[in-house]
């Protein structure tokens, strides 16, 4: 089996019951499948971590805040929404993961495996600094908790038994500092801590819960002391709220919305503020994600957990925001965050829910944090700025990058307050989750094959709604926060476009392109075409890259944004060989219009001679209405190709022996009648030719701009047959517009056209002169007009045929050759040098080859002669209208 026909399937052990862990391991990340490192089940892998993030700082000290502000029914909008959001979010979710194998990295490995690694690296940074952000809001609600219970009250010099701690904002920036330096020792020691204490932290939280609840059943009416505020004066109000128990009058008053001052920020809440700090308790969907590297059977347990932990949440908020309006007065809501721990029948016990839920989330967020970090580095999306994240412990713990983590985390923390960051947070999530419903529906819209899967209860509409929803949140919750973190990512995508290297996980841009670009092509009716929309789309037919480099070149600025091909004919036979050998070239060719940064296609063919390979790339470049319609070559002559490849400034030193094309060879690879006889093939298929010569010597267009303006010489004219020559005939037309189109390009704007008037003294000059001024002047082409008069090499043409020795006459010439000397020819390449200063680029009139063949010879003679040291020339045969005086 040859490697090319080798798949990551092949190597996947299917029925086999026996065989070692390679042959086992399906890819990447499967490795640790095999090792048996994958041994979480559904409920302990995804369900807890997954209850732990959601519950974490809401579900004990902010829920009554959220209802106190909101009331019943604006809170209940709010869980509606946010579990809108986050439910559309779930289904792609669901959807990509259960699309194929997951490695460890949760959101950062979907999206970037999905939309490739510009949207992978740009998001993998936003979550990460959402998780970063995550964990200093956890630590700060934890503070805050301990703070409540001991920390000195407001005014007070000191404080009573355990209150011993004082408050001011250095003392809870050191509390804050202890605490996350306790989350890193754990992340630091063994990660696996964390992982093990989790269940016991889950029982813990779910016992707390459940005493919350029945506690608005036992605990009788009672008043609350209420907490001092924080000594800046906006803590006006009574001292004392109640625990009313379940009264009617208590639910009447906390149905609708009463935003005040909120007593810890000293700011006015609203309806975007309030949700900000509500939805960060739905905002851990993805800790299950995260846990893929560490499942038994991620596709299997991340949708069933995932969905059953938010459903859970989800009544369990709307429930305890029930109870808590039929039972609290709307003062002890808004004033007192911990008022959980005075109404229920054990206060401790609420402290304990509270320390063990922050904690556990914090360092969840730091854990997932230095995860995401470390994927990013191993990456290699960032190079060297991220390089430091990828050093491990022996046993694999990233402890550089959970140090880089811990200390973004401490510099959050200078922000002081939950609230404050709590929008910060909300926005970062919610772009991360905007951008995986972006995921799964560029893959839906894509229709790729290899996107099916097993979980079907999503479309592009749950994707659109869930992207929807996430953006008009963002906005709502802080326009400037909103645009200064899309801006933010933008850039970073822009810069990841441009900078990162090549991945091998697929791109869904080429899977969107291939999609639309089919779709378009099908539109692109050849019947509909039109002259005034006519543009060059070329077949530049190259033997070798390296003699060539200025003629390519000089074909992409020609082009006008129509279609350029770059083909090449492999002289040998399919039968004699064990493969082909164009797909391996193919990767030379592609690097070349890589670095030449020009916008041409590759089209590679194997022929047993030139004309053949000719007529091959002829047939079959281009797709439906986008085909070539003008054929380029180079011209046949004796002179030695050159390699000069070297001399591109793109290709310093030994670049250009990189691209792996063979040397420039002297003995050409095909006959003077072979070579003609492709340029009545392409006139025969109704295309267009162009034979450039001497584009060797052409200079750089941007070099020869800063030093001279760069001129364009137009002969239209059929100079071979002077006894017929006409202005207005298509082929000189065509040469008129290949030269205006060369004259409109970027790089040759400022290009001055000459256009040249062959004139006879028996002829009326200022008469031929204005009408065709008044033809350029239909047509909108800027050129200046220069008569030549060429008496002198016409007599030549109608007098000395006679006298010319029959070897440099060709007899018996058809109707269709002209029957001119080699003294006439030499005359008029004489007369073409004469005119002025030698211009960048010649524009000669190509005629049609003869019919009969055996002229072949004489005809490419006679081109030779005629252009021979003009420098840069480009003989042009157009077979086509492609000029309009109409609007």
């Amino acid at each position: 089996m040859s490697v090319s026909e080798r798949s990551p399937l092949l190597t996947y052990r299917l029925c086999s019951s026996g065989g070692s862990a390679e042959e086992e391991a399906p890819g990447s990340g499967s490795g640790d499948a095999a090792g048996g490192s994958r041994k979480l089940p559904t409920f302990l892998g995804v369900v807890v971590p997954t209850l732990l993030s959601m519950f974490s700082v809401v579900l004990f000290l902010r829920l009554g805040f959220v209802v106190g502000h909101a009331g019943l029914y604006q809170a209940l909008g709010m869980f509606v929404v946010a579990y809108f959001i986050i439910g559309m979010t779930v289904l792609s979710v669901c959807a990509i993961s259960t699309n194929g194998a997951l490695d460890a990295g949760g959101a950062y490995y979907m999206i970037s495996r999905a939309l490739g690694p510009e949207f992978g690296g740009s998001i993998g940074i936003m979550f990460f600094l959402a998780n970063v952000c995550g964990s200093a809001l956890y630590i700060l609600g934890l503070v805050e908790a301990v703070v409540d219970v001991f920390g000195i009250p407001p005014g007070a010099n000191m404080g009573i038994g355990s209150q011993v701690l004082p408050r001011s904002y250095w003392f809870e920036l050191l509390y804050g500092t202890a605490l996350l330096l306790l989350c890193l020792l754990v992340c630091l020691v063994g990660a696996g801590i964390y992982a093990k204490a989790t269940f016991l932290i889950f029982l813990v939280v779910m016992v707390v819960l459940g005493t919350v609840c029945l506690s608005f059943f036992l605990v009788g009416p009672r008043v609350v002391h209420l907490p001092q505020g924080d000594g800046t004066g906006n803590m006006t109000g009574a001292a004392n709220a109640s625990f009313t128990g379940f009264k009617l009058t208590t639910l009447k008053a906390n149905l609708p919305a009463a935003y005040s001052v909120d007593y810890t920020t000293d700011r006015m809440m609203s309806f975007s503020t309030v949700f900000a700090v509500m939805f960060n308790g739905c905002t851990g969907i993805m800790a299950g994600s995260n846990m893929s590297g560490d499942l038994k059977r991620p596709s299997y347990s991340i949708p069933r957990g995932t969905i059953t932990a938010v459903i859970f949440t989800y009544v369990v908020y709307n429930l305890l925001a029930l109870l808590l309006c039929c039972t609290c007065d709307r003062t002890l809501l808004q004033r007192d965050y911990g008022f959980l721990r005075d109404i229920n029948v054990w206060s401790p016990l609420v402290t304990i829910g509270i320390y063990a839920s922050t904690l556990s989330a914090a360092m969840s967020n730091l854990i997932g944090a230095s995860r995401i970090l470390y994927a990013l580095a191993k990456d290699d999306l960032f190079g060297r700025a991220l390089a430091p994240a990828k050093r491990t412990s022996r046993g694999g713990n990233p402890w550089v990058a959970v140090l880089i983590s811990w200390v973004l985390v401490q510099l959050v923390l200078f922000s002081g307050k939950l609230n404050t960051i709590a929008a910060i947070v909300t926005i970062f999530f919610l772009l991360v989750y905007a951008t995986v419903d972006l995921a799964c529906l560029a893959l839906e819209w894509a229709s790729a094959p290899n996107f099916r899967p097993t979980f079907q209860f999503f479309t592009w509409h749950t994707c659109v709604l869930g992207i929807t929803g996430c953006a008009i949140m963002v906005f709502l919750i802080s326009p400037i926060y909103a645009s200064a973190s899309m801006a933010f990512m933008l850039l970073l995508l822009l810069a990841l476009h441009y900078l990162s290297p090549s991945s091998s996980w697929g791109y869904i841009s080429q899977a969107l392109i291939f999609h639309q670009v089919r779709k378009y092509l099908l539109m692109l009716d050849v019947r509909k075409d039109h002259v005034k929309f006519w543009r060059p789309q070329v077949l530049l037919l190259v033997r070798n890259p390296r003699s060539c480099i200025q003629l390519i070149n000089f074909i992409n600025d020609l082009k006008k944004s129509g279609l350029y091909v770059l083909g090449h004919v492999e002289m040998n036979d399919l039968d004699s060989l064990p493969a082909d050998p164009l797909p391996a070239q193919a990767d030379s060719w592609l690097q070349l219009v890589d670095k030449l940064g020009i916008k041409a296609f590759v089209n590679l063919t194997l022929s047993d001679s030139v004309r053949h390979g000719a007529q091959q790339l002829l047939f079959i470049s281009g797709l439906g209405g986008m085909r070539p319609n003008t054929v380029a070559l180079g011209f046949y002559d004796s002179a030695p190709p050159k390699d000069t490849l070297w001399q591109h400034p793109t290709f310093p030193g030994e670049d250009a022996a990189q691209l792996g094309f063979p040397p420039v060879r002297g003995p050409k690879g095909l006959s003077p009648r072979e070579y003609v006889a492709i340029v009545a093939d392409a006139v025969k298929m109704l295309r267009n030719v162009l034979l450039a010569r001497s584009f060797e010597k052409l200079e750089w267009v941007q070099a020869l701009g800063r030093r001279a303006q760069p001129l364009i010489d137009v002969w239209p004219v059929n100079l071979l047959r002077p006894d017929s020559a006409r202005y207005v005939d298509t082929c000189s037309l065509f040469l008129l517009q290949m030269a205006c189109v060369l004259a409109m390009t970027r790089s040759w704007h400022h290009a001055r056209l000459r256009l040249f008037l062959c004139m006879e003294s028996g002829a009326r000059p200022r008469s031929q002169e204005d009408k065709l001024r008044r033809l350029l002047k239909d047509l909108r082409i800027q050129a200046t007009i220069h008569p030549v008069p060429w008496d002198a090499v016409v007599a030549l043409h109608w007098h000395k045929q006679q006298e010319e020795e029959p070897s440099n006459l060709s007899t018996n010439f058809p109707s269709n050759v002209a029957r001119v000397t080699d003294q006439y020819l030499s005359a008029v390449n004489q007369l073409i040098r004469q005119q002025g200063s030698a211009p960048t680029v010649r524009f000669l009139y190509l005629p049609r080859p003869p019919a009969d063949t055996s002229f072949y010879p004489s005809y490419l003679h006679q081109l030779e002669v005629l252009s021979r040291d003009l420098g840069p020339t480009l003989l042009v045969h157009g077979v086509s209208a492609v000029t309009s005086t109409e609007l």
